[in-house]
């Protein structure tokens, strides 16, 4: 537990990156918060897993008392496909929706901001890629305007319009965004959190720890993103254990929440191997994004060790770590997620033994490949994966 002096109950508002309203009970301002983004008729965009859970019915009855209109689309997957955007959008347009709010982990915050790049127009939603020149908004298209409200402390994904979708027939995931698409507001109400199952709670913060180490290893110069992934480590490391061995401790939950942030923040440098091989495992096999980022991760530092040499004291130092050689950093990553009660291989969670050439074909063309610390062939990939997928720690 932190023994500093950091109040995580105490209300605060931020405005870097974005507006950021932060503290427990913050979502019932969530009125107020859509009529200064020049919303009357949100649309509430969430997942499947959220649609009947306590905080959206809460979110609505606190839009229809001040006076809003609360619509509902709930049917984003925990890996959100293409289709889905697509439903969205005609969600939106047909209850002539000024506004959405994308609530709940990073699938219901993806869903929302993709839904938000096509609301407007009729632009092919894989034309927002992030890796070609973005599409042309006219003055009619613009994109409405946007709050994220997480509900899980690991994507991070609330302070930005970046959005994982999956391309249902090529089976693989594509970020997509637009450079004018910001959160008008992000929400971060600890008490939200508090009802997520122990499991939930470590495999998203282990996503969000993922964030911290695969961006504060990117080999670029960027201090602002160094510093929010070595406080994101900070933090998660403090209290990632507490919140899942206490649920209800709600520090433990702001904590994770800032710290998640704070990742998300830091991953603008770039990602690496263990989100490229994610992104298309989850694509092609439906699993658990942060559970599978945990489960890869070991394999990706065994990989990229020698080229994390100069990164490994700053890190070890966040974790509070005695030993800050890679082996003490290694070994306490390894020791978390059997704190966990991670899986240890990519079987256990049910992706084929035999899909590592697949994989690996795919991931290497995803853009975290790219921004490795370390340049990562095909065929390295596929060896990562190998491991991965029978001894991983």
């Amino acid at each position: 537990m932190m023994t500093n002096n950091t109040n995580l109950l105490q209300a605060c508002d931020w405005t870097f990156p974005v507006p950021i309203a932060y503290g427990p009970g913050r979502l019932k301002e969530l009125a107020s918060l859509c009529a200064q983004a020049g919303m009357r008729n949100p649309l509430i965009v969430t997942d499947r897993g959220s649609r009947d859970l306590p905080f959206i019915a809460d979110a609505q009855t606190y839009l229809q008392a001040g006076g809003m209109g609360a619509g509902l689309y709930a049917s984003i997957s925990p890996n959100p496909r293409d289709d889905e955007i697509a439903a969205g959008k005609t969600a939106y347009r047909n209850g002539g929706h000024d506004g959405i709010v994308a609530i709940g982990g990073g699938s219901g915050m993806d869903g929302g901001k993709a839904v938000c790049l096509v609301a407007n127009n009729d632009i092919d939603l894989f034309a927002f890629n992030y890796d070609v020149s973005v599409p042309e908004i006219g003055a009619e298209q613009r994109f409405p305007p946007l709050i994220c409200v997480p509900t899980t402390a690991g994507t991070g994904a609330e302070t930005e319009s970046t959005a994982m979708i999956t391309d249902t027939a090529r089976m693989m995931k594509f970020c997509v965004w637009h450079p004018n698409v910001k959160p008008a507001f992000a929400v971060l109400d600890p008490e939200i959190t508090l009802g997520l199952p122990k499991t939930l709670t470590a495999w998203t913060g282990v996503d969000a720890l993922v964030h911290a180490v695969e961006a504060y290893c990117v080999p670029s110069f960027h201090p602002l993103c160094d510093g929010a992934a070595l406080e994101a480590l900070r933090l998660i490391s403090a209290w990632l254990p507490d919140a899942v061995e206490n649920p209800t401790h709600v520090e433990a939950r702001g904590g994770m929440l800032v710290g998640s942030c704070l990742a998300g923040i830091a991953f603008l440098k770039g990602l690496g191997v263990v989100h490229a091989i994610s992104h298309m495992v989850g694509a092609e096999y439906d699993t658990h994004h942060g559970l599978t980022n945990a489960i890869v991760l070991p394999a990706a530092l065994r990989f990229n060790a020698d080229a994390m040499a100069d990164k490994i004291q700053p890190m070890a130092e966040a974790l509070g770590l005695e030993d800050k050689s890679y082996e003490g950093f290694y070994g306490a990553i390894c020791g978390l997620l059997d704190r966990l009660e991670i899986p240890k291989s990519l079987v256990e969670i049910g992706v084929p033994g035999d899909c590592a050439a697949a994989m690996a074909e795919k991931a290497h063309k995803d853009a975290a490949a790219a921004t490795n610390v370390r340049p990562v062939s095909v065929v390295e990939i596929k060896a990562i994966i190998e491991e991965a997928l029978v001894s991983g720690r």
